[in-house]
């Protein structure tokens, strides 16, 4: 007896294969679909993130700022320009404390005559100007009879509770207290905010 020989699969019958496979594909479910019976809730869980703008800064005017003029055993008094804190870090426990200090303020070359000693010059806040978002605001000195030294490291406004992103601002006072053996002269120093 000869060799029966068995003829291949026809193109026509391998395109028919083919098509059955890729309509069996795409009828399946995809991997982690949820099959939920009628009437029933069928969840999906979706998430997004809320991201952190920018976190804590504070703002101060550019100098050379002048508070006035005036004479030995006299006061000067005027105001800083606005002083403003962003808290743009998006906290649920959004606080924060802004301070002040000052260095010494002096005229020609610095001698003790030429001096006015951060002793001498005073701080006070008054109430914000302008504030956003949630929570408490606090001024430091809420007004010129609380008044403080800057011969030390000062609170000027603080946030005491609340959450996400927040904004303050003040235009504080600075007092100099002229001391009697004062020279005439341009006095110069600076007042440092922070904030933390």
């Amino acid at each position: 007896m000869g060799k029966r020989s068995v003829a291949a699969p026809s193109a026509a019958v391998a395109g028919l294969a083919l098509v059955a496979a890729v309509t069996v594909a795409s009828t399946a479910s995809p991997a982690g679909a949820a099959s939920c019976p009628a009437s029933t809730t069928c969840p999906t869980t979706v998430t997004f993130t809320v991201t952190d703008p920018g976190g804590l800064t504070t703002t101060v005017p550019d100098g050379p700022v002048s508070v006035g003029s005036g004479v030995p055993s006299g006061q000067i008094s005027g105001q800083l320009g606005p002083i403003a804190v962003s808290d743009q870090r998006a906290a649920l426990t959004a606080t924060w404390a802004a301070t002040v200090s000052a260095t010494a303020f002096t005229t020609g070359g610095g001698t003790p005559a030429e001096t006015v000693p951060n002793t001498a010059v005073l701080y006070w806040s008054g109430p914000a100007t302008a504030t956003t978002g949630t929570g408490t605001f606090v001024p430091g000195q809420a007004d010129a009879a609380a008044a403080q030294s800057l011969d030390e490291t000062r609170t000027a406004f603080s946030k005491t509770n609340g959450s996400g992103v927040n904004t303050a601002e003040w235009n504080p006072t600075v007092v100099v207290n002229v001391p009697a053996q004062a020279v005439a002269g341009l006095y110069t120093g600076t007042v440092n905010h922070s904030v933390a």
